[in-house]
């Protein structure tokens, strides 16, 4: 027993000092409650409380960074000045999400209920958090905010991806969202898509591994495309369980059609591409 607990002690001896995911969560669920009052357990009534509470929540980031100086260059208190300064940005932009939402989803009757229930709301206000965060070099606290909701709504979106405007979530259950990705403005994706790398070595890890969705695209359900030159063209859609890792053009139609036929036939299941000149000619 006094070997294990000699082994405990050096572990957390040599353990960096990288914050807790408690406080992270903690930090984030009274950002969040504080940017859309449907998170907090009680309204704030005057405008000089919800002031105040902008300052403390400043000055607790600040201590948090500067407990941590091997996670960013620079200065605590200008980083974190920095991140506050872009939250009015980070406010409007989830709320075009939130539009594009309700305008997406026939059964979302208000964006009251998007806001308290829906996972997609949930995870993509994490991720514009997070990004600003990746955005400033700020290391692992980014990962850990996505990381949070991720464990909650099941769509993992990493903080280093480029995401535009408007952007949707329908479900998202399984949602795979890979570090270089870059995806579009009026963007919709459905649960289970991933966006995800080819198998690649630990050398190419800064290398663009992961798809480009470009403006206007809809992703359907278990849709898997894959590839740092994988370029999914604007207007297009792309079908439920559909394998890509070749780029298609603007306006494109894939999709899967499943065939039937006996057993002692040699026909296959189809994938059927079709795009704007396809449509024209």
């Amino acid at each position: 027993m006094d070997s294990f607990i000699s082994k405990l002690f050096l572990a957390h001896q040599e353990c960096s000092d990288c914050p807790s995911p408690k406080v992270i969560k903690q930090f984030f669920e009274e950002l969040l409650g504080l940017l859309f009052p449907e998170y907090r357990v009680e309204k704030i009534s005057e405008m000089e409380e919800l002031s105040s509470k902008l300052d403390q929540l400043q000055n607790r980031f600040t201590s948090i960074l500067s407990r941590n100086k091997h996670l960013y260059e620079g200065k605590s208190e200008l980083i974190a000045q920095e991140f506050f300064q872009n939250l009015e940005r980070i406010y409007d932009w989830v709320h075009q999400d939130i539009d594009a939402m309700y305008a997406g989803d026939p059964a979302a009757k208000s964006k009251t209920e998007i806001l308290r229930s829906y996972p997609g709301f949930y995870a993509i206000a994490a991720y514009r958090i997070a990004n600003q965060m990746h955005r400033q070099g700020i290391q692992l606290i980014p990962r850990m905010i996505t990381e949070l909701a991720h464990s909650r709504t099941g769509i993992d979106i990493h903080p280093g991806a480029t995401i535009g405007q408007y952007f949707c979530i329908d479900h998202g259950t399984g949602v795979v969202i890979g570090e270089t990705t870059v995806i579009g403005d009026h963007v919709k994706i459905y649960q289970g898509v991933t966006l995800g790398a080819l198998s690649v070595d630990k050398a190419a890890a800064n290398l663009k591994r992961h798809p480009t969705i470009e403006d206007h695209v809809v992703i359907y359900a278990g849709a898997t495309i894959l590839g740092g030159k994988t370029t999914i063209g604007k207007n297009s859609v792309i079908g439920g369980n559909v394998w890509l890792t070749k780029s298609i053009p603007a306006g494109s139609k894939v999709y899967y059609q499943a065939q039937m036929h006996h057993a002692d036939s040699t026909m296959t299941d189809l994938y059927i591409f079709k795009n704007e000149e396809d449509a024209t000619s």
